[in-house]
Formats: structure tokens, sequence, C-alpha cells
């Protein structure tokens, strides 16, 4: 559940960058989905809400996402987390990243202040009351502003299987390096019908947790909302589901080839 919720936050993003005149997204929009382990057996929920804002005199985007388990899972391991990011309307660079999570006892409360002009990042970390500053690359990108830096400058039109593109993250204490390489175009059955889609493979850590460093697979709607719609985890033991189950204020409309 935790490693899928991250996933869903940024791996959204894939091909040529380039500028492109219309937003993918704006303020209003919220995502929910449904979390399942082994295709069966219902593990939790995430939403991803956008909302505007001002920090510091500046004009933002404020993103909360949120995940939790649910049903018989939460009582083996119950799950309670809160990631916000707070990012330019203009350039989507963040400013400002927190996350709070409860992971089966295992808490982080951690605020990371960006300073982009000098390539700093101050994490304050509120449980263990302290404050460190570490470098960062140029226009460093948090785990959730990649999410809708990538998906508003992606240009599909360029897109070729085989593809991949790599972006920085700062994560915690440490600069992060994400690679992503496109598959093809899949038609998939989804909660709202049959829907045209993007398919990627996102690199992994193959460990504890996944098989091996192909273990993911993403789907996102091929229209100009970019609207992520499945992953597919391929765990040690088990595999998990993230499948999109609501949406409101989407941008653009939502191409469905047959509605259900």
């Amino acid at each position: 559940m935790k490693r899928t919720f991250l996933i869903i936050c940024f791996l959204l993003s894939v091909g040529h960058i380039q500028s492109q005149q219309e937003s993918a997204f704006g303020s209003g929009e919220w995502f929910k989905f449904r979390m399942s382990y082994s295709n069966w057996l219902k593990a939790g929920n995430a939403t991803l809400q956008v909302k505007s804002t001002r920090l510091n005199n500046k004009e933002v985007y404020h993103v909360v996402g949120k995940g939790w388990t649910t049903g018989m899972i939460k009582w083996f391991f119950k799950v309670k987390d809160r990631y916000e990011s707070y990012f330019d309307k203009d350039s989507i660079i963040p400013y400002k990243f927190v996350r709070n999570i409860d992971e089966g006892g295992h808490t982080k409360d951690i605020v990371i202040d960006f300073d982009q002009e000098n390539n700093k990042a101050r994490v304050n970390n509120r449980k263990h009351n302290t404050i460190k500053t570490f470098n960062t690359e140029p226009n460093i990108q948090d785990m959730v502003s990649t999410f809708y830096y990538l998906r508003n400058n992606l240009d599909t039109d360029s897109l070729k299987p085989g593809d991949e593109v790599r972006t920085n993250m700062f994560f915690d204490e440490e600069n992060y390096g994400f690679k992503l390489r496109y598959l093809g175009e899949e038609i998939i059955e989804t909660e709202f019908g049959t829907v045209k889609t993007l398919k990627f493979r996102p690199y992994v850590m193959a460990g504890r947790v996944f098989k091996e460093e192909e273990s993911l697979t993403l789907w996102v709607s091929k229209d100009k909302n970019k609207v992520p719609l499945r992953i597919q985890a391929d765990l040690a033991v088990g595999s998990l589901r993230a499948d999109l189950e609501a949406y409101k204020g989407l941008k653009h409309p939502f191409k469905i080839d047959v509605k259900h």
C-alpha cells in the first residue's frame, strides 16, 4: 500500500519534455484510487487534490495526497499517510513539501523548504526536532510536484515505444534519480468504460518489496488530461494494484470510448 501510493504521486511522466500552451490540470482536480492486493482483496484508498493558494506572496498550487488502509488489511497493517506540495503555477517548481505518515507504527513528520535559486533543501524533521540543509540539483522536484510537472509538459505526439525520461527529485534527505520507459498504447477496461491509454514501465529498486527493477506497470489516459488510471505492482509476495474509481474537476474532456 505504502509503495503504491508513492508511485501514484509521481509516476505520470515520460517522453520528450517540451513546453505546452495548454495546462493538463487546474485547481479543483481530484482523484480517488482503490487499492487491491492480488487483484481481489481491497487494501486501501488514495486521493490527490489540487487547490490554489498563496505561499510567501506567490501564487501556487497546493496538492494534498492521502493514503490509508481499509477492511481486513488495516487490522494487520494500518497506514495513514499525508503528502503535500506547494509549487509555482507557471513553472511547476516546488517551494515546500510535507510528508506526515504512520505506516504500521512507523512514523515520519518532515517539512522541506526548497531554495530554488541557490539549489538548497532545508529539511525540518519535526519528529526528531532536527533541521538540516542539503544541496540539490537545479529545478529539483519533490515527489508530488514531479507528477504534475512532467504531466503538464508531456509531448505525447513524439512518444515511441522504448523512449525513456529521467528526472531528479529530492525525497526526505537525499536526491533521487527516477527513470520511466514508454511501452506503447493499450485499450483497457476501467470503472468508467473502455479507455485508450499510454502504458509505461517505471524502474524501481529490486529487493525486499519488488521482485525486480521492472515490477511496475502504469496506464494513463491518452488525452490532454493524462489521467492515471491503473498501476500494477508485482511484489516479492503477491501483487498490488491501484485503479482510479472516482474523479472530478478535470480540465479537459475525459475520452471514454464505451461508457458503462
